[in-house]
This record gives C-alpha cells, sequence and structure tokens, in this order.
C-alpha cells in the first residue's frame, strides 16, 4: 500500500517506540491548539528554535496530531554509517551549508511540499542568539517557499527545550522534569504578496509575518511582551 509522505510502516513504528517514550519521561507536556495543524496538503510548519532537543520534541506534537513531519537534517548525519540509513528511511531532507549543492535542500523541500508532505522549518536558520531567547530575524527561504507552491505556513512556537538541553551543551538537564509548551497559531495570511515579484522586499517583508506570528504564539506561551523588533544577527 502507497505511503505518501511517510516512511514504512516499519521504520514508524521504530521512531515511535522511541521517540514517544523519551519525551514523555523527559518532559512534561503542555500542548495547545493542535487542532490547528491541518491534516492533509502540504504544510510548512515554521518554529522557532532553541536547542538541539526541539525537533523531536516538535516531532512528537505534529504525530500526534496527524502529520508525519518531515525535518531538514545537516548533511553530514548522511554520510555517518548506518545513521544514514535512518535518516534517509524517515524521510529527511538534507540542509547543504556553504557549498554550491545549498539550494538542493529548497529543491527537495519544494517538491515535498508540492506532494502533499509537512515540513519541519526553523525560519532563523539555527537557534536563536538572542539573550532573551525571542525569535530573531529570520531568513526568506521559507517564505519564498510559500509564495511558490501556495503551502500553508503555520507558525508554531515552543518553550522549554532550551532547559532541557541548553544550546550549545552535549548533557540534558532531565532532572527536575521540563515542561515543554507549544502552540500553533492560525496559518499566516501571505494573500497580499500574491502576484508579486519575489524579489528581496516581497521576500522580507513576509518573512516577517511569519516571524511576527511565531513571535505572538511565543509571547502567549510565555505570558510576556514580545520586543518590537525582532534580533538581528549581525548585530552579534
Amino acid at each position: 500500500m502507497s505511503r505518501p509522505n511517510r516512511p514504512t510502516r516499519f521504520w514508524e513504528w521504530l521512531a515511535v517506540v522511541i521517540v514517544k517514550p523519551l519525551s514523555r519521561l523527559l518532559v512534561k507536556k503542555d500542548w495547545r491548539h493542535g487542532e490547528r495543524v491541518p491534516r492533509q496538503g502540504g504544510l510548512i510548519i515554521a518554529a522557532n528554535h532553541l536547542s538541539w532537543s526541539d525537533p523531536v520534541l516538535i516531532s512528537h506534537f505534529l504525530y500526534n496530531n496527524g502529520r508525519w513531519p518531515v525535518i531538514l537534517a545537516k548533511s553530514g548525519l548522511f554520510e555517518v554509517p548506518v545513521l544514514r540509513v535512518a535518516v534517509k528511511a524517515l524521510l529527511a531532507i538534507p540542509v547543504y551549508r556553504g557549498s554550491t549543492d545549498a539550494a538542493k535542500s529548497l529543491d527537495i523541500s519544494r517538491e515535498r511540499l508540492r506532494n502533499g508532505a509537512a515540513v519541519l522549518f526553523y525560519p532563523e536558520g539555527t537557534c536563536t542568539r538572542d539573550p532573551e531567547l525571542w525569535p530573531m530575524q529570520g531568513k526568506t527561504g521559507v517564505a519564498r517557499l510559500a509564495l511558490e507552491t501556495g503551502a500553508k505556513v503555520i507558525p508554531v512556537a515552543h518553550w522549554g527545550a532550551q532547559e532541557l538541553l541548553p544550546y550549545g551543551s552535549s548533557k540534558p538537564k532531565p532532572f527536575p522534569r521540563k515542561t515543554f509548551a507549544v502552540s500553533v497559531g492560525e496559518p499566516v495570511d501571505l494573500s497580499k504578496y500574491e502576484g508579486q515579484p519575489m524579489r528581496g522586499k516581497v521576500l522580507k517583508e513576509a518573512t516577517n509575518d511569519i516571524m511576527m506570528a511565531i513571535t505572538h504564539q511565543l509571547a502567549e506561551l510565555r505570558g510576556e511582551k514580545a520586543p518590537e523588533k525582532p534580533w538581528e544577527p549581525s548585530d552579534d
């Protein structure tokens, strides 16, 4: 039986029996608005990035809300014996940074979206460097894909993964047990950019709309007022 945009039953089962118990063991859930995740069609999940652990935790959330999450992974993982078999089987998309192959991940993502996949993106491109851990300025790749494919952009914010595994650390801090909070927003309205040339200004403004939607969800989770302007990496 065909399983579009999903691994084989064996690999899906293997991922689930590993990730679900591990996630439940490490964190308490505070999951909000999962019903806002469309169950069908090409979908861009645009999330903030706080920790190397959050892709796994967000994937658990998305899976429980009816979507197999297609994750972008560093190309080096596809070259590690045994591991490369797993990441390929789980439909991960390789990310080539700083090379002539850098555009390949966007090409693959574009094809997957048009075939109905739910692809998890971090528009910031890396874990935020904002001192207060708010989303920083995003890159334009996600906006470009959304406008090219017509895929919905669903903003997802999360909080707590950075307490389990701080950015840059290889040692998790499982005790005391942390809470992983995640909230889904309504689809980002990008209709005003339809039909416009996808140049710098349009892509930047669309990216800002996406990042603002993520930041709004995070402000609700944190119960705090977000900064008026996102932190810019060039400020470092």
